[in-house]
């Protein structure tokens, strides 16, 4: 498993996940909204303006990276084979 590649790959699948989210949010009744969760886990995001959205999807493609940063290691380490 390569860093660069599942870095993308994760943080491209939040943004695209929070992009969903806010526009489910927008076409849906407030009960059904997740802007409660993201406003908790992204610093800045408030539900909804154009530059929150920015901040939020900007948020959501870093915790990707993060995820990735400490995930691949730790697979290579679990992975790796004993001859």
């Amino acid at each position: 498993m390569r860093l660069i590649p599942t870095g993308h790959a994760l943080s491209i699948f939040l943004a695209i996940t929070f992009t969903l989210c806010v526009g489910w949010g927008l076409v849906t009744p407030a009960s059904l909204h997740m802007h409660g969760a993201w406003e908790q886990l992204l610093p800045g995001f408030k539900f909804i303006s154009v530059s929150s959205f920015f901040i939020g999807l900007l948020g959501s493609y870093i915790y990707g990276w993060y995820i990735a940063i400490l995930f691949v290691p730790l697979y290579r380490f679990f992975n790796r084979h004993k001859d």
